[in-house]
């Protein structure tokens, strides 16, 4: 294809610092571990799908970011069917996103428009300025992050082909979702384009769902772990040696535990069933987190702190949730579901706590497709201006009413209490209150739902005037408390009655003392000793991010103190 007429490129304006300029002591200072070259047009300077691309700063000329483009196409003179070009960039920027920090293949092609220069950096040496000149690599790294954000919010990178009545396509769509990775669904229902995908692709209807990562890599109906294996979600399939240290659940307790655990010299490695972050993880904007007074998304936090952990060398293994744990030859061994055994000299339980199910007839034919646990930018754009319900009366559900009513979504916020202030902090209820786009519904719970392929009712039971009620709805978000994941530890540390970990001094019926370490438990140990438990999990924590992150590190102490004395024994009086 030829190149596109010089006159045609017109640069994309910036959209909330996602594409700032490199100042020339910036560039000067990247070029002490760059190499400074010329470009021509059409040339493609990171492939879709590219593992470790390198860093490119644009000197002079102009590049194309591209999405859609095969293997060994030039730049399109117009985005053809499948291709579309997503952003322009001229002198002074620089090309990338967040995956070529945390190791993911490239989401699209960058194609030069306009010849010119460009400075090019390997990525491992561009991770080593991220982490060691604290102004450049703030500069990169946030531009980074409002960089995937636009990226999902367009809809632009893998494509999830399939079904959206598939329970298969759902599970897909729902853990791309909450580990942020850029994606759209390509509904065989309405898409006209999910057939030719399909053709090109060489798939047929019975191995959908499909995931196009790119043109010559499509996977049928992968797992969990399959998707975290080819987008870079984990670090080594196999663990072939113990670890000092081994992390269960990466919220951000555990994500906090192996941040200090590592960055104190301990070998750690962190397990996480799911998606990195947890709940906090889904949260559109934690108010109250210390340091950050205008705010701070959950997804922000959970990727700049994946970010520090492998800094420190933490591997990090996703989808690959525990099954069981055991103490065998002076080691916590524990087995996970498609992933191996790994082995530590010490164990903490992260694993957090998952929302409760609306206990209402036929609500589950809507999950996945209407009804969510989680308000993301994902949810966001499928509500647009369409009507919507937020069940609950905690922070979370206040969090996602005031996301989804701020990006234009009317919102219905159903409480069953009588006092919106009884469980969610003040600031939070003020805002809802002064807002113009949620109702709010108090004493009230659903009792039915309704609606052909996807929600478009809600019953509403109003307890005051005993009436019952209904609205228009099409998307329903449920945020009404949740369990602990410890179903996997019955019988091996003791539990609470609701299925918390017990630790430190709330296990009155267990001997304070550990006769053969000739030690007493510590705080935050369970009844085993050497495995410790931090944040939602754990019970009497306070379930708040900043506390599970504070007991996450708080850990730490304490694993060091049982790896110092299963390394020097105790100390004899």
């Amino acid at each position: 294809m030829e190149p596109a007429a010089q006159s045609t490129l017109t640069e994309t304006p910036d959209h909330s610092g996602a594409y700032p300029r490199l100042g020339q002591a910036q560039i000067e200072l990247l070029g002490r571990v760059g190499t400074r070259r010329a470009t021509h047009a059409g040339e493609v300077l990171i492939h879709e799908g590219q593992v470790d691309a390198d860093f490119f700063a644009i000197l002079q000329g102009k590049v194309l970011v591209v999405e859609g483009l095969g293997a060994g196409d030039k730049q399109p003179a117009e985005p053809g069917p499948g291709t579309r070009i997503l952003e322009v960039h001229g002198p002074g920027r620089f090309l990338g996103e967040l995956g070529l920090v945390e190791g993911q293949p490239a989401f699209f092609s960058t194609v030069v428009g306009e010849p010119g220069e460009v400075l090019q950096i390997s990525g491992d040496d561009l991770r080593r300025v991220l982490l060691t000149d604290a102004a450049i690599g703030e500069t990169i790294l946030r531009a980074y992050l409002q960089r995937r954000i636009l990226l999902i919010s367009a809809g632009a990178g893998i494509r999830i082909v399939g079904s959206r009545f598939s329970r298969d396509t759902l599970r897909i769509l729902e853990f791309a979702a909450a580990n942020r990775l850029p994606h759209r669904l390509v509904d065989l229902e309405d898409d006209v384009q999910a057939q030719a995908i399909l053709e090109q692709a060489g798939v047929l209807t019975s191995e959908l769902p499909a995931v196009v990562l790119t043109a010559a890599q499509v996977l049928k109906n992968p797992s969990n772990a399959d998707l975290a294996f080819a987008l870079g979600l984990r670090v080594v399939k196999e663990h072939s040696a113990s670890y000092d240290l081994m992390v269960i659940g990466a919220g951000p307790a555990g994500l906090a535990a192996a941040v200090y655990a590592a960055s104190d010299g301990l070998s750690v490695v962190l397990k996480e069933g799911f998606a990195i972050g947890g709940q906090a993880g889904t949260s559109s904007r934690i108010e109250n987190f210390l340091g950050f007074p205008s705010g701070i998304s959950g997804g922000e936090l959970t990727e700049r702190a994946a970010i520090q952990a492998r800094k420190f060398r933490v591997q990090i293994n996703v989808a690959c949730r525990a099954n069981t744990i055991t103490f065998r030859d002076g080691e916590f061994r524990a087995e996970f579901d498609e992933s191996g055994p790994a082995s530590a000299r010490a164990a903490l339980l992260a694993t957090g706590v998952r929302y409760r199910r609306l206990p209402v007839p036929g609500l589950e034919e809507y999950e996945g497709i209407s009804v969510f646990y989680a308000a993301t930018v994902h949810e966001a754009r499928l509500c647009m201006s369409q009507p919507a319900a937020v069940v609950g009366g905690g922070n979370s559900a206040g969090q996602a009413a005031l996301f989804l009513a701020g990006m234009g979504t009317p919102v219905r916020l159903v409480v069953r209490g009588d006092d919106l202030r009884a469980d969610m902090s003040g600031y939070l209820a003020d805002r809802i209150d002064e807002h113009k786009g949620i109702e709010v519904l108090l004493g009230a719970n659903i009792v039915g739902v309704a609606g052909s392929g996807g929600l478009e009712r809600i019953v509403v039971d109003l307890r005051a005037t005993g009436e019952q009620r209904i609205f228009d709805s099409r998307y329903l978000f449920v945020f009404i408390g949740a369990k602990p994941h410890t179903a996997w530890l019955q019988g091996t540390v003791a539990l609470d009655d609701h299925g918390f970990i017990l630790t430190g001094a709330d296990l009155a019926d267990f001997p304070p003392e550990f006769s053969h370490l000739r030690r007493r438990r510590l705080p935050l140990e369970t009844s085993v000793p050497g495995m410790f438990a931090a944040g939602d999990v754990r019970h009497g924590s306070v379930k708040r991010v900043t506390a599970a992150a504070g007991e996450g590190s708080t850990a730490v102490a304490m694993i060091h103190e049982h790896l110092r004395l299963l390394r020097e024994g105790p100390a004899r009086s």
